[in-house]
């Protein structure tokens, strides 16, 4: 005999609850315990809750929260009470919640309890104490989730699943009004067609709801007789519904009826004071809910409205380029913050690309992101260098701070400035305070490339901004952001980018409009999509920020035509230019190159390659007057890649090898060059010279360290 048989013949019920998708499944047992036809069935858990008492029902939320947070059954008694308010029976309900939070499932047994009821008398006679203490409990709960509410259609989805004590309402409604005519705007019960003749109804139509929405007072009619002879115009098309009684109230919000709600019941309604006090209760609430929701909805679409204006359209006509770009307000409070981005043509045929943030996330911020975007477009179109047109923007944004209202605190804000030469993919780069820009290879590796930078827009009027150029080749793709992308989800600067980079990496390259597209879609979801969640970052405040991104690709110079051979592995490629007063940059070239081996597979070589690189930089900014160009790169499958660094400067003058003390400080380059390097050679130029060395992958440490022959000048 099966478990179910068994338990049906000792007449307990089997039932499951699951909260997340608001259905409630009983066995046949458990369905006659609660008044319904004795076979399985699967309802909704406003219809169960019609069913028990409104304090019992209240308890069990208070019983489960408790089982849920300790691990243990949830064990309650329920008075059982049928459509028209009489108690039926008590049950015992033993469940097992699963799950966590509002997203559980209660699995468990009914069974009546032994002890005889007195009577089957009315509900609001034999508990009329209860009734009258204990519908606060729905109205509190109704309250609750009406307030948490914050949209026109969360606000009707709680309509819907509202359920009165002790009569539940078999169809809900809920009418607006918009230019003299009253419409359905929500409804529960009902089928799309069977609300198609209310969609759109004359304010003097004979119709509950439209008297309703003309005089401001409520209308019951307790039976089909009071329907058919007050509006009998419109009963032909309600009596297909089967509804008993029918209730209208009006939704009244700051003195305004800005709708009517429609609660119609499959049972005869008798609408008691008791009743009426509900029903107009929660129309109340239910009218200050939509009035907020319309509030709520107005305010965000202005603001993003203001936004929207303030944010440039892109142009896509660079020739040989293509640029994507993302604007998301992510901070709460006002969707409307002080991050920006612009795409500004320039005089000489060039393109800047200017990507900020103002410090704050209100109005204000907004309203000087905007006065500072304009600016910066002027001062741009005026043909100034990259560096000008910050040092004029600082001062500009200084000004505000120093002109401004008394009470106003002085803001920043951070600046990426990048002059784009299409012809030769040259970037000229100018940094106020702001992240750096990442650069995507051509085989999908990602660096971030270290510029030389000032303080935040604002804070010194007189502040320089040194540049920085950097070539970006064909293939290649330039990222820039906003601090948002980098640091929401308690990242810092380092676990940001590593983020950012597994995104990057992951997807194909491909050189196309839609593939960048693609791309910006998947950064912003990697910070605030699902996703995200799981990863979350080493701070401890998991802070959200506005976000802004450009991406900025540079097309390959010609396409394979059909039937050519396939095209070689792309070549991983850095260039950095150290001048003689930047010392200092030695240390970054270090970071490129090992970003660059970032998944070469011995460390050692790595170390090695760092190491020479450090050396040949050195030398050259210690016996020549001129600066130095680093050129890495790196070719062939994994596994059997070799990297070669070239180091040029305008000295003709060549090394030589030395012979060092013991004690010396200098003249051991050459000599760890022979140590370390695969193959090293010194190659003289019409305006200086180039050093270069090279390292193959697949040597082993060994074969590395024995020495590699010098090659000498050539």
């Amino acid at each position: 005999m099966r478990t179910e048989d068994v338990l049906a013949a000792v007449a307990i019920g089997l039932w499951h609850w699951d909260k997340a998708s608001d259905t409630v499944k009983l066995d046949a047992e458990a369905a006659r315990l609660l008044g319904m036809p004795a076979e399985p069935v699967e309802t909704t858990e406003a219809t169960l809750r019609a069913r028990f008492h409104p304090v019992d029902y209240v308890e069990i939320q208070g019983v489960v929260t408790l089982a849920l947070a300790e691990g243990t059954l949830a064990e309650a008694r329920l008075r059982v009470v049928d459509e028209a308010g009489r108690v039926l029976r008590t049950v015992r309900s033993r469940t097992k919640p699963v799950g966590e939070d509002d997203d559980y499932r209660l699995v468990g047994i009914l069974e009546e309890v032994p002890e005889p009821q007195q009577g089957t008398s009315p509900l609001r006679t034999t508990v009329t104490g209860d009734w009258r203490r204990n519908r606060e409990a729905f109205l509190l709960d109704a309250g609750r989730a009406l307030a948490e509410a914050h949209s026109t259609a969360e606000v009707l989805r709680v309509a819907a699943g509202l359920s009165m004590p002790g009569f539940e309402p078999s169809g809900l409604a809920v009418f607006g009004t918009e230019g003299g005519k009253v419409t359905v705007i929500g409804h529960h019960g009902y089928g799309p067609e069977d609300v198609e003749a209310f969609l759109d109804m004359p304010l003097d139509t004979a119709h509950p709801a439209a008297e309703v929405v003309r005089t401001g007072r409520a209308i019951y009619l307790p039976s089909p007789e009071d329907y058919r002879r007050r509006f009998p115009g419109i009963w032909p098309l309600v009596e297909q519904f089967g509804r008993q009684s029918w209730a209208f109230l009006p939704l009244i919000n700051a003195g305004h009826t800005i709708g009517a709600w429609m609660a119609g019941f499959s049972v005869p309604v008798t609408f008691t004071p008791d009743e009426r006090s509900v029903l107009t209760t929660v129309a109340r609430m239910l009218a200050q809910a939509l009035g907020r929701a319309s509030a709520h909805e107005s305010e965000r679409e202005l603001v993003g409205g203001i936004q929207r204006s303030m944010m440039p359209t892109v142009q896509p006509d660079i020739p040989g380029m293509k640029v994507a770009a993302r604007y998301v307000p992510t901070g709460g409070g006002l969707q409307v913050g002080g991050d920006w981005y612009d795409m500004i043509p320039l005089p000489s045929g060039k393109t800047a690309l200017v990507i900020g943030d103002v410090q704050g996330h209100d109005v204000r911020a907004a309203g000087l992101m905007g006065q500072l975007r304009i600016a910066l477009r002027a001062y741009a179109s005026e043909g100034h260098h990259p560096d000008a047109v910050l040092s004029r923007a600082s001062r500009f944004l200084a000004g505000i701070n120093s002109t401004g209202p008394e009470d106003a605190d002085p803001r920043f804000a951070t600046c990426l400035y990048i002059e784009v030469d299409p012809l030769s993919g040259l970037l000229v780069i100018a940094r106020a305070g702001h992240c750096d820009p990442a650069i995507r290879l051509a085989d999908g590796t990602m660096l971030v490339r270290a510029t030389a930078g000032g303080l935040p827009l604002g804070i010194d009027p007189d502040s320089d901004f040194p540049t920085t150029r950097i070539v970006l080749e064909p293939g290649e793709t330039m990222l820039v952001c906003t601090d948002g992308l980098i640091e929401t989800g308690g990242h810092d600067l380092e676990t940001g980018w590593r983020r950012l980079r597994e995104v990057v990496e992951s997807r194909p390259v491909e050189e196309n409009g839609t593939s960048l597209e693609k791309l910006a879609d998947a950064l912003v979801q990697a910070v605030h999509g699902p996703s995200s969640h799981h990863t979350v970052g080493p701070l401890v405040d998991r802070r959200e920020d506005d976000i802004a991104l450009l991406l900025l690709l540079r097309e390959s110079t010609g396409r394979r035509p059909a039937g050519a051979p396939a095209v070689p592995r792309p070549v991983r490629r850095s260039v950095l230019t150290i001048a003689q007063a930047e010392p200092e940059r030695i240390g970054e070239a270090r970071k490129q190159v090992r970003a660059l081996m970032h998944d070469w597979a011995d460390p050692d070589q790595v170390d090695s390659a760092v190491l020479m690189v450090s050396e040949m930089l050195t030398n050259v900014l210690v016996h020549t007057d001129g600066d130095a160009v680093l050129v890495a790169k790196i070719s062939g499958p994994p596994g059997h890649r070799r990297i070669r660094v070239d180091v040029a400067d305008s000295s003709d003058e060549l090394p030589h090898r030395r012979h060092p003390g013991e004690m010396a400080s200098s003249g051991r380059g050459l000599v760890l060059l022979e140590l370390l390097a695969g193959a090293w050679g010194v190659t003289p130029r019409g305006d200086g010279k180039n050093i270069w060395f090279e390292l193959d992958e697949k040597a082993s440490a060994a074969a590395e360290f024995g020495g590699a022959p010098f090659e000498g000048v050539t």
